[in-house]
């Protein structure tokens, strides 16, 4: 049975919904599920409808209503089986995710987009358009090999639907991956790609079946035309193939309109007019996420090249440099992160499991809880050992719940348990005391490593992006220590930590 087919009430309307968005006129589409969410109880139709509100919001760039969306379409589907359903939410919430910059939720989303996509057992051509926007997801955070893997499978199942080739060409990945390449230094891998997916768009010229390409598809290859010939690589369009034309048919998507900024300073930089494609780069305001942070330097170092100026060329070019290995960085630290998680979590389930039935770990953290540190703390002073305790209290945390609710302050609670976790030092017990309270001890540390710690912890915190999680409501931490000593244990020095970081929160503070 067909997702669709599940749906009692406007199946129409959310065809059509569909279609529009299919055919980039998101604007459109969104209109029409606002009236479906407005006038429909049906569980099916709710779910269907706030899905592709979703996606009509990423492709409208609407960043501001990302989280919301999010939460609004995982609540619907909470109560539905259906794997499409949550795969393709985990695609979509993996786009927003990447959008917002936070990496780490990104790859988790990615992770559980495809395991439920790929345990959808009759797929269709809903469950294609999900396999689609996952490749989108795994391109934007250049993952180019998954991209390319899962838009193969959006492709074998969009044919069994009846979906046209053409449909799922996605020439966005493969224009991703050559900029990227030329991002990093393979200028010559950037144009074999390019000039691939110029023969691509001469096949379907010379078959008459460009009007099958997605608008957005047909905004990548006039993109793709434009900056082989901002490289030097310029040869006379066919017909149809002019890239100002291609771009103007590209629909509604910020995507697009960024890739028409940058498409009309690469024509000018090709057409030798150097400092009109410097007026265009110094006004154009584009996402980073449309064709990596890097894009806007590298074309700013080809316009002074043209320009003749070769040094200010080199600073450019030397900046994308940095900017693309950033994300690099940034990738590496997601998948370091993750495996140090995995393993913390291996350990915790391993210890947890000697204590049959009891529950020792906080279900929304995955930290261990307040019965688990008092154990811990015990056997430490059973054993004569010396430690620090450490009180962290969040600063801001009830105007994160009061201007965006529950969910988002659990989201706040959660990313501030990586947080701590990421900075301790090897062996240090981190732990939620409860509310917005963590607690950590550091084994055989004095107050001199505990002060060290302390400006970790609160420096890693206030570095954080909140912004895109939780906008217009920053997020800091208020700590304090005490020494483990004597035979009050855990609630002395929890007393002394307490005190000393309302002292702390009470001191007036420098503005950052």
């Amino acid at each position: 049975m067909s997702w669709l087919d599940r749906v009692v009430d406007q199946a129409d309307v959310l065809r059509q919904a569909r279609a529009l968005q299919e055919s980039s006129r998101s604007a459109d589409a969104s209109l029409l599920l606002d009236q479906v969410l407005k006038t429909s109880d049906d569980p099916y139709t709710r779910a269907d409808a706030l899905l592709q509100r979703l996606s009509a919001v990423i492709n409208l760039g609407r960043t501001a209503e990302f989280t919301t969306a999010v939460e609004q379409a995982f609540d619907a589907a909470r109560d539905l089986t259906e794997p499409y359903l949550h795969g393709h939410l985990h695609a979509l919430a993996a786009l927003a995710a990447h959008h917002q910059g936070a990496l780490d939720r990104c790859v988790t989303h990615l992770v559980q987009g495809a395991r439920a996509l790929g345990a959808v057992e009759d797929p269709d051509r809903e469950t294609a358009w999900g396999w689609h926007d996952l490749a989108m997801a795994y391109s934007y955070l250049s993952f180019h090999g998954y991209a390319l893997s899962a838009i193969e499978r959006a492709r074998q199942l969009g044919l069994a639907a009846g979906i046209p080739e053409e449909t799922f060409a996605a020439p966005g990945i493969r224009l991703r991956n050559a900029v990227a390449l030329d991002h990093n230094g393979d200028s010559d891998g950037c144009l074999r790609v390019l000039r691939d997916m110029g023969s691509d768009l001469e096949r379907f010229l010379e078959s008459g079946t460009t009007d099958r390409l997605r608008p957005s598809g047909l905004a990548a290859y006039g993109y793709s035309v434009a900056r082989r010939a901002a490289l030097g690589d310029a040869r006379e369009s066919a017909a149809g193939a002019e890239p100002a034309t291609l771009l103007s048919r590209g629909g509604d998507s910020s995507r697009v309109r960024d890739m028409r900024l940058l498409g009309a300073a690469c024509l000018a930089i090709a057409g030798g007019r150097p400092i009109e494609a410097m007026a265009r780069l110094r006004t154009a305001t584009v996402g980073a996420e449309t064709l990596g942070a890097a894009e806007h330097a590298r074309l700013l170092s080809l316009t002074y090249a043209r320009a003749g100026d070769h040094a200010a060329a080199h600073a450019a070019d030397r900046h994308a440099f940095r900017l693309a290995a950033q994300r690099l960085d940034r990738l590496r630290d997601v998948y370091v992160d993750g495996i140090a998680a995995r393993l913390d979590h291996e350990e915790m389930r391993r210890e947890a499991a000697r204590y049959e039935g009891e529950a020792l770990t906080d279900p929304l953290t995955g930290l261990p809880n307040r019965r688990r540190l008092e154990r811990y703390v015990a056997a430490m002073v059973g054993r004569g050992e010396r430690a620090a305790l450490g009180v962290c209290d969040l600063d801001g945390f009830k105007a994160v719940n009061t201007a965006h609710g529950h969910h988002s302050g659990d989201l706040v609670l959660q990313r501030v348990a990586g947080v701590i976790n990421r900075v301790m030092r090897r062996g240090d017990f981190v732990a939620r005391y409860g509310g917005d309270e963590f607690v950590v001890v550091l084994p055989g540390a004095g107050m001199a490593e505990a002060a060290e710690v302390s400006r970790r912890i609160t420096a890693a915190v206030h570095a954080e992006d909140w912004e895109s999680l939780v906008p217009g409501t920053p997020v800091g931490v208020t700590v304090g220590f005490a020494e483990v000593a004597g035979p009050g244990g855990l609630r002395t020095a929890f007393e002394l930590a307490d005190r000393e970081m309302l002292r702390a929160k009470a001191r007036p503070r420098l503005a950052s």
